[in-house]
């Protein structure tokens, strides 16, 4: 059920509004959508916060970690004073602060098979933020088995990676059509091996917002059977089709 706009919102969202493609039907759509995000992490605090601004009504945070001093150089919504609490619990409490009007869900755990099926139905759209080909198979297969759509993201290096998946459209490629067993290694989304420059995550978790908009609001282009690659060291932006197996 889409939810009617309050003044308070009609401010907040002025900025958005007056666009032609979002309007007041469209911030209605943003206020009624309910997203879960998998990793609160270099992906997930940017996506997060954008999804929050934006006015996304209901957020679903799951993570089981706590904050590192070596987290702090790209998951922009800690500080040192966070060091060893709570992800999920620090970033709501932020995520809150900044908008009141959001819903926040928190999962101070790691998403497996038993729990997955249960947390995700919930939820309309998921954001894959995390750093494992393990949970980014499990988050892959689940979407597929309960028709969800869904934005994964990887990051390394200056490098980063981003799929759109609306499993309610048939001959939708899926995560395991893009990569290959002898591809994967879980070394090339581990920032403490390969390395990553904050402003990389910043970029691709921002990305990653502003596709669930699109996919909730059904407007624009989307990466339907497609990667987008970016290259942030030499600003090198590219599409790469790929097709379901």
């Amino acid at each position: 059920m889409k939810k009617k706009l309050k003044k308070s919102q009609i401010e907040r969202y002025s900025r958005q509004l007056v666009l032609k493609n979002i309007g007041a039907k469209g911030q209605e759509k943003i206020l009624s959508a309910h997203i879960l995000i998998v990793g609160v992490g270099g992906l997930g605090c940017p996506a997060a916060e954008n999804l929050v601004r934006s006015g996304v009504g209901n957020i679903g945070l799951i993570d089981d970690d706590i904050v590192n001093l070596s987290n702090i150089h790209r998951q922009s919504l800690f500080n040192t004073n966070d060091t060893n609490k709570s992800k999920v619990i620090v970033a709501a409490k932020k995520l809150k602060a900044i908008n009141p009007n959001v819903k926040i869900t928190t999962y101070k755990k790691r998403l497996n098979k038993k729990n997955i099926g249960k947390i995700i139905k919930n939820y309309d759209l998921i954001i894959d933020g995390s750093d494992n080909f393990e949970t980014k198979f499990l988050v892959n297969d689940n979407c597929l088995k309960y028709k969800k759509k869904l934005i994964t993201g990887a990051i390394s290096k200056f490098d980063g990676h981003v799929f759109t998946f609306n499993f309610k459209i048939k001959k939708t490629a899926s995560l395991r059509d893009f990569y290959q067993e002898e591809e994967i290694n879980d070394d090339i989304l581990n920032c403490e091996f390969e390395g990553v420059l904050g402003t990389t995550a910043t970029i691709i978790g921002a990305i990653q917002a502003n596709e669930a908009i699109k996919m909730i609001i059904e407007i624009g282009q989307n990466l339907k059977n497609e990667i987008l690659i970016i290259d942030l060291l030499n600003l090198n932006f590219r599409k790469v089709k790929f097709k379901k197996i």
